[in-house]
């Protein structure tokens, strides 16, 4: 195994990530901030590696500051003039109702607890505030092909079913939604405003 979230594979391939991994999609990201019930201006790119959905939400004339785990994609996202920060996912330095909106683009399952890091965002976000969760889905055939893959590569990664992830929101104290069901996904949790 590479260790927490698979740190030590992402350190590893850093220099190489961008290369091999498409941008982010504007679409998938705008159709989950959609859910927002509040302004989005404070934004947390969480799991954000290289800042691949900070720097598609920069084009949208949206900043965000780009949290990870792993240094070595840390440093790739500041070479491009990111904001970003070395932290954990269930242990934010963001205060209590400090975010409108935090994004995890393709990177959940790296995450050694995958719940509490949803219970931390919830934390963090403010009332009317959005997570939006971009993941893939093992219960199509492309999604167990991909865990099955990630498993043999050494990865500790443990993917949710769109329906099993906006049960996870619920639980955190957001109201999930499922907003682009497939292999590919987007779920979004809105932080209850009253």
């Amino acid at each position: 195994m590479f260790g927490h979230g698979d740190v030590g594979f992402f350190d590893r391939i850093a220099p190489l990530y961008d290369a091999a991994m498409p941008p982010a999609h504007a679409e998938d990201l705008r159709a989950g901030l959609a859910f927002a019930h509040r302004p989005i201006e404070r934004v947390v790119d969480l799991g954000g590696g290289t800042g691949r959905a900070s720097r598609t939400l920069r084009d949208l004339g949206i900043d965000a500051t780009v949290v990870d785990y792993s240094a070595g994609m840390l440093r790739r996202a500041r070479d491009d003039g990111l904001a970003a920060v070395r932290a954990d996912a269930a242990t934010l330095p963001v205060r209590d109702a400090g975010v409108d909106a935090v994004v995890v683009t393709d990177a959940l399952h790296h995450f050694p607890d995958p719940e509490a890091a949803v219970r931390e965002v919830a934390r963090t976000l403010a009332p009317g505030g959005v997570l939006v969760v971009r993941e893939f889905d093992p219960s199509t055939r492309r999604g167990r092909a991909l865990a099955a893959l990630e498993s043999v590569a050494g990865m500790d990664s443990r993917f949710f079913a769109a329906d099993a992830l906006a049960a996870v929101f619920d639980d955190a104290g957001l109201r999930g939604h499922v907003v682009d069901p497939g292999f590919g996904y987007t779920a979004a949790g809105v932080k209850p405003s009253a």
